[in-house]
């Protein structure tokens, strides 16, 4: 599978307004389609799909079950070998993104980079802004990255091999391990990689420090699969937790969450016949793994 992954994030009620910054933010960005998932736990819920630099993404406003955390956040990578002007683009996206947020690394000079911060936007999201090095083998605009903290501090590395058996076209990027000397995190545990999956890089850190927070389903990663075999493939492969599965939802040995659902499955919610997608929702609500003959029905009436 050579599919991109989708990153799915869960607002509480500003998944519009959150995806309209966004998309004012970064290049080549924009909003898709905007509709409804209607009669759900959480009431009628918003959605929003919508591309930055031609990453596509999707955000629901879904109530504040699920809050983010940094344990996922966003590598935005501005290449001066690309774009004389990467640098001030990056400042005028700090500066955005900043405003009314929370600095996690400030905006500064750093071994690994000549411009680099952390931030958590107004709506909790975060966002690694670097200036990459242009004779690097060259990366996505945007790359999705994983922390391992806590009680999976030390499992990056292991969790990159896992994913990399998990989905075909993959392969290795970047690896660099902690020395000795940068207690509390362990020599030999991941200072940062990278890696390929399908079309889709990740980036993954190991970090020992006291976080206090973990992987949760604020933000998932959908995999959309092309038969209800591939979707039975990756279920099998990535769903640990048996209480965390539900409506094509699971969680991985490691507690990242997915979404292994059917491509077409997008093609009927954006269905104009809001009782086609009535039924699709009462269908899928009511499933763990999602059962496509089962879905089908549903949009049809049959």
């Amino acid at each position: 599978m050579e599919r991109p992954f989708i990153p799915h994030l869960w607002f509480d009620s500003q998944a519009g307004e959150a995806a309209a910054l966004y998309c004012s933010i970064f290049p080549d960005s924009k909003i898709e389609h905007i509709g409804a998932v209607r009669g759900t736990p959480s009431g009628d819920c918003e959605t929003v799909s919508f591309q930055l630099a031609g990453q596509a993404f999707m955000a629901i406003s879904a109530g504040p079950q699920f809050r983010f955390t940094p344990a996922v956040s966003f590598i935005v990578n501005y290449d001066p070998g690309r774009d004389p002007g990467a640098r001030d683009a990056l400042d005028t996206a700090w500066k955005k993104l900043a405003d009314g947020g929370e600095v996690l690394m400030p905006l500064d000079a750093y071994p690994f980079s000549p411009r680099y911060g952390w931030v958590q936007d107004r709506f909790g999201l975060s966002w690694q802004l670097i200036l990459s090095d242009p004779a690097g083998e060259p990366r996505p605009f945007i790359v999705p990255s994983l922390l391992f903290t806590d009680e999976v501090c030390g499992k990056a590395g292991e969790a990159a091999e896992f994913y990399r058996t998990v989905f075909e076209g993959s392969r290795v990027g970047q690896s660099v391990r902690y020395p000795a000397g940068m207690e509390p995190d362990r020599e030999g545990t991941v200072m940062f990689t990278d890696f390929r999956l399908g079309s889709t890089w990740f980036a993954a850190m190991d970090s020992a420090r006291a976080h206090g927070f973990a992987f949760n389903e604020a933000i998932s990663f959908i995999v959309e699969c092309e038969g209800q075999a591939e979707i039975d493939r990756y279920w099998e492969r990535l769903s640990f937790d048996p209480a965390a599965e539900q409506c094509g939802w699971c969680k991985d040995r490691y507690g990242v969450s997915w979404q292994i659902a059917p491509a077409e499955l997008q093609r009927m919610m954006r269905s104009e016949d809001h009782a086609r997608v009535d039924r699709v929702t009462q269908a899928f609500l009511t499933m763990k793994k999602l059962d496509l003959a089962a879905l089908r029905r549903a949009f049809d009436g049959a």
